[in-house]
């Protein structure tokens, strides 16, 4: 869309305010609102000044001068405003009309970039799959005395016993039992329903919304592939809209990837493949699972850069909580077919030939879409050209259940870090695929590590609630 695209959607649309956002580190969304009276053509040139050093991770008081450069392909009306308000995009420069090299967005362009300059191919799509919970209460607190959480669910496992008023109504979801079953198990399908009408009226082509498989409301909702930049967006608006609306329903949605103790966790299973102009580049006749041997390259490069990826892909301790065996979740380093127990699957179901692709099951939804993407595709680019065999290095097939191997064959395969210390430390030992094409800087390297060890330190040194059952006796 044209700046006069946008300016004119402003007048169609009786639009009262225009919101500018930009995503921090954490992939967290900022935003300042200008009345729509001031947004003009020179609005979209000079930009909008905003202060960096109060965004975590940013700049220093000395250097605070930043501007969002809207991007006028990134537009939508809010559908939560009580006057009309239009959202955009933007990325972030420095003063002097550079962009600036810690912005998530500008990096996932720069790789985007870097696809079309490597010979490779022309495009990058991506699918992320945000599985999420919707709870109906949500309390916590970490102080000198004081440290739990607690959550609630009308639908939760626990509740079979709960006196509410009226009655318990009963068809409660057992732990791991709430695989698209129908109402009234599933007591959620209109609220699931609002967030696709929404998001399908700001733009998102929404494909399906169903349960899933833990207990106490845990649901997933897919919308289309697109490009790498367009698909961060497209997720950013994912999570505002199924936050919002979960918040007119009298409820809190939360993409942490472990809220609760001995049920599954929520994963971003991202589908991925590359195509050059029209063409499929993933797509094989007879080669296992119809892949390419680019696309296996491709898998070479995300399993073998897979610890250090997880730095970006899974950023937070809750992640690690999510990354052990026993609740489907991908903690093995190796490729399958159809098989969710291996990190990288290939769908094999009802694809066609531009549907070729594979899907990275690690990440969860903590990560920065606009990082995490970035570095998926700088992984893959890196096992293409440098010819990464995944069978050669042992990372499979295996087209059967990990989880039920032996000791001895489990021994074989490598696992994800176990925490993000050690996740951490594999990005400070592997970073040259992200940094040599100038995508990532050292310096965005060496300052997400030491923000994300912030992190992790914090929740280290923390006295946790279990410790107390463990060890108060002693």
């Amino acid at each position: 869309m044209s700046v006069q695209g946008v300016l004119d959607k402003i007048k169609e649309n009786n639009i009262q305010f225009v919101d500018f956002r930009f995503v921090d580190l954490a992939g967290r969304a900022h935003h300042i609102t200008l009345p729509a009276t001031e947004v003009d053509g020179e609005t979209f040139v000079n930009g909008v000044a905003f202060d960096g050093s109060s965004i975590h991770g940013f700049r220093g008081i000395e250097e605070s001068d930043m501007v969002m450069m809207p991007d006028t392909e990134s537009v939508f009306v809010d559908p939560f405003t009580d006057h009309p308000t239009l959202n955009i995009m933007c990325n972030i420069h420095t003063p002097d009309g550079e962009r600036y090299d810690r912005d998530p967005r500008s990096i996932a362009q720069k790789a985007e970039e870097y696809l079309q300059t490597s010979g490779v191919g022309t495009t990058a799509f991506f699918a992320p799959e945000s599985e999420f919970f919707i709870f109906d209460d949500v309390r916590y607190e970490s102080s000198m005395n004081t440290s739990f959480f607690s959550v609630d669910s009308e639908e939760a496992a626990w509740n079979t016993g709960r006196k509410e008023e009226g009655g318990n109504l009963g068809f409660k979801i057992g732990v791991k039992g709430g695989y698209v079953p129908v109402a009234p198990v599933d007591s959620q399908q209109d609220i699931r329903s609002e967030m696709c009408r929404l998001m399908q009226e700001a733009g998102l082509r929404i494909e399906r919304h169903h349960h899933e498989v833990a207990t106490a409301g845990q649901a997933e909702i897919n919308f289309r592939f697109d490009t790498l930049t367009k698909t961060a967006d497209n997720l950013m608006l994912y999570k505002y809209i199924v936050h919002n609306t979960a918040r007119q329903y009298g409820k809190v949605a939360t993409f942490m990837p472990k809220p609760l103790f001995g049920d599954n966790g929520s994963g971003m299973h991202v589908h991925q493949s590359i195509f050059n102009g029209d063409s499929p580049l993933f797509f094989e006749k007879d080669g296992y699972a119809n892949l390419s041997q680019m696309a296996l390259h491709y898998i070479g490069g995300i399993l073998h850069h897979a610890p250090a990826l997880i730095a970006l892909t899974n950023p937070s301790t809750n992640s690690f909580k999510r990354l052990v065996p026993g609740y489907e979740a991908p903690v093995n380093l190796v490729f399958s077919k159809g098989n969710r127990s291996a990190a990288v699957r290939i769908p094999v179901a009802a694809v066609t030939p531009k549907g070729c692709r594979i899907e990275f099951r690690t990440p969860d939804s903590t990560a920065n879409p606009y990082l995490s993407f970035a570095a998926m595709l700088l992984a893959g680019l890196d096992g293409i050209q440098r010819k990464i065999d995944p069978t050669a290095l042992g990372y499979g097939p295996y087209d059967k259940n990990i989880y039920e191997l032996s000791d001895a064959e489990k021994q074989e395969i490598r696992s994800v870090p176990g925490t993000l210390d050690e996740a951490l430390d594999a990005l400070e030992a592997d970073s040259e695929f992200l940094t040599e094409s100038g995508v990532f800087s050292q310096d965005f390297i060496d300052n997400y590590v030491a923000f994300k060890r912030t992190e992790a330190k914090a929740v280290a040194i923390r006295v946790h609630p279990h410790e107390y059952s463990l060890y108060f006796d002693c």
